[in-house]
């Protein structure tokens, strides 16, 4: 498809978005101006992907020309890269098709990271323990930051529940598929006739919610200090600096007690609070979603069994898409981009159709 009308006027767009940032009082409504700012920055990446994207299908063009030009020599040099550059066409190419849909302004946005231990017990806890590590492997080879904010260990080593925030370009974007059941089937350390448990964990990817995107009234919200308590050390067992915060309209819960500031366990509570409170506007907005749409990836609820970690086959299969890769040990190590490009171009293609771009 030719993009070139479409990117047109997107670039009209672009120099609207930079006369309206130069007014006096741009600033002075915040939600607006971060707004603004987010799609500027979008805008800004696609015109210069564009602009990458035609100078490399030129010096594409020119190696071909080579390659067909009757020198051996430098035919030789210029079929080496011609992968390389039809490569770098494609992954544009997305990256272009990504950028001329509406945009979401959570798309680039940070994430909380919740996982619980479902059923399975002990095994389910430690295999929360192992996502975690997944994940956090993962954003280490991103670049990306991971803060644990909230923690409730087993007794065996693994997560009743845990908290954590990735901050990181495009996080929320890429990790928004990760939400669901994930199940695991393995023989656990503390079976001794070696049967395979199959075992479960939920995972939650919530954008972190900012201050101008809720009116969260404080009047609504009460907020308790306690003695910290269970796992964590002597220090965490004898300070009173849990903060737990209820929503009354919603009766949303958050305690915080990892650290030993009052002040820093409010205000993870808070965040942790707020991001909860987004993802509970978006599951309302998203049931307006049409049905088709919810189908190919899904919901992204709490409850949508997505993927299986096989570890007797070194197996893991994500159902939403029926992808299958047999490098388990791997990707526990973090090494999942293969499965998560998949899932950001299956959602791409279906919302191009729907955009018509397609």
């Amino acid at each position: 498809m030719d993009y070139s009308s479409i990117i047109e006027t997107k670039r009209r767009r672009f120099d609207e978005l930079e006369d309206l940032m130069g007014i006096p009082g741009f600033f002075d409504d915040a939600k607006k101006s971060a707004d603004t700012l987010r799609e500027h920055r979008l805008l800004q990446r696609l015109l210069t992907d564009w602009s990458t994207y035609l100078k490399t299908q030129d010096e594409l063009r020119d190696a071909r020309e080579m390659v067909e030009s009757g020198d051996e020599d430098m035919a030789s040099m210029f079929q080496e890269e011609i992968p390389a550059l039809e490569q770098r066409i494609s992954e544009l190419e997305t990256s272009i098709q990504f950028s001329i849909l509406p945009p979401d302004p959570l798309e680039g946005r940070d994430a909380l990271l919740e996982i619980r231990a479902g059923t399975g017990g002990d095994e389910a806890s430690l295999f929360a323990a192992d996502l975690l590590r997944m994940y956090t492997r993962f954003a280490e080879a991103r670049g990306w930051r991971s803060e644990i904010l909230e923690s409730s260990p087993s007794e065996v080593g693994g997560f009743k529940e845990v908290v954590a925030k990735i901050s990181g370009e495009d996080v929320f974007r890429i990790l928004k598929y990760e939400s669901g059941v994930h199940r695991v089937q393995r023989v656990p350390s503390t079976e001794a006739q070696g049967r395979i448990h199959t075992s479960a964990a939920t995972v939650a990817v919530l954008p972190e919610a900012e201050e101008i995107d809720l009116d969260l009234n404080m009047n609504e919200v009460r907020i308790e200090v306690c003695r910290s308590s269970g796992a964590g050390g002597q220090g965490v067992n004898t300070t009173d600096s849990a903060v737990q915060v209820l929503h009354v309209p919603t009766g949303t819960i958050v305690r915080c007690q990892d650290g030993r500031s009052q002040i820093k366990n409010k205000e993870k509570a808070l965040t942790i609070l707020r991001s909860r409170l987004l993802e509970r506007r978006q599951q309302e907005e998203a049931a307006k979603y049409s049905a088709h749409r919810r189908s190919l990836i899904g919901s992204g609820g709490r409850e949508e069994k997505i993927r299986t970690y096989n570890y007797p086959q070194n197996r893991v299969s994500d159902h939403r898409i029926e992808c299958t890769l047999y490098n388990l040990t791997g990707f526990m190590e973090g090494k999942i981009d293969e499965m998560t490009d998949r899932l950001l171009a299956s959602d791409l293609q279906e919302r191009l159709a729907e955009a018509g771009l397609h």
